[in-house]
C-alpha cells in the first residue's frame, strides 16, 4: 500500500465531507431494522458503511443507488440472527474465518430480514432481488458482480481504516491497533475495487495512523 493520497484530496469522513448525491429518504428501513443493530456493533459498523457508500456513489452515477443504498444498509443485519458465541469464534477467529458456516449464514440471514422488511415498505420485488443478489455472497465469495456489488463491499471495507473500525477490529480478531494496521496496509487495501475507495482508505488510515501514534506506539 503506498499512501499516494492526502487529506484534501477526496471527500471522505476524515476530513468531513458529506455524500453530495441527492437520494430516496431510508429513515423507514432503519426504523424497520433497528432491532438487528445491537448485534456485532451494526449500530455503529452499518451507518458509518452507508456514508462510504454514499460517498462512492458520488463518484458513480452510473450505479442504481437505491440498490446500492438498501444492500449497504441490510448486509450485516442477518448477525443478529445467528449464535453469537459463534461469531467471534469462528466467524473472525477461526482458520476459514471468512469462507466459515457463521459467515455464510449471516448472508442467509440478511436475505432473509431483506425480504421480509422490504416489501411491507413498498420495495419492488425487483429491488429485493437485486439488493439479496448482492447479500448474498458479499463475505464468502471473492467475486464481485456489478458495480453496486462494488461499492457495497468497498463501503463495508472502508469503515476498517477509522479509528472506530481499527478498534473494533483489534477486539474481534484479538490483535493489536497495530496489527490491524499492518493487515488493512497488506491485506485488505488489496481487496478494494474502485480507486476512490482506494484513495479513501489512503486518507483514513493515515489519518487513524496519526491520531493513534502507530508510528510512535510500535
Amino acid at each position: 500500500m503506498e499512501y499516494t493520497h492526502v487529506l484534501g484530496d477526496i471527500p471522505t469522513l476524515a476530513n468531513g465531507a458529506s455524500p453530495r448525491g441527492e437520494w430516496e429518504n431510508l429513515d423507514a428501513v432503519w426504523v424497520a431494522v433497528r432491532p438487528y443493530l445491537r448485534t456485532r456493533a451494526n449500530d455503529i459498523h452499518l451507518p458509518l458503511s452507508f456514508n462510504f457508500a454514499e460517498l462512492l456513489l458520488d463518484h458513480h452515477p452510473e450505479a442504481d443507488s437505491l440498490v446500492t443504498r438498501l444492500a449497504i444498509l441490510l448486509h450485516d443485519t442477518g448477525w443478529a440472527r445467528v449464535d453469537e458465541d459463534r461469531i467471534i469464534s469462528e466467524g473472525f477467529r477461526s482458520d476459514n474465518a471468512m469462507q466459515s458456516d457463521i459467515r455464510v449464514l449471516h448472508e442467509i440471514e440478511g436475505c432473509n430480514i431483506a425480504r421480509e422488511v422490504l416489501p411491507p415498505l413498498g420495495y419492488s420485488e425487483e429491488v429485493v432481488e437485486a439488493v439479496c443478489k448482492i447479500i448474498d455472497g458479499h463475505d464468502t465469495d471473492p467475486n464481485h458482480d456489478g458495480i453496486e456489488d462494488a461499492i457495497m463491499r468497498d463501503a463495508d471495507r472502508l469503515w476498517r481504516f477509522q479509528p472506530t473500525g481499527m478498534a473494533f477490529s483489534a477486539l474481534w480478531f484479538g490483535k493489536t491497533p497495530q496489527e490491524i494496521r499492518l493487515r488493512l496496509e497488506d491485506t485488505i487495501y488489496g481487496q478494494l475495487i474502485t480507486p476512490e475507495a482506494r484513495a479513501i482508505a489512503e486518507v483514513e488510515l493515515a489519518r487513524s495512523i496519526e491520531l493513534l501514534k502507530l508510528d510512535v506506539i510500535q
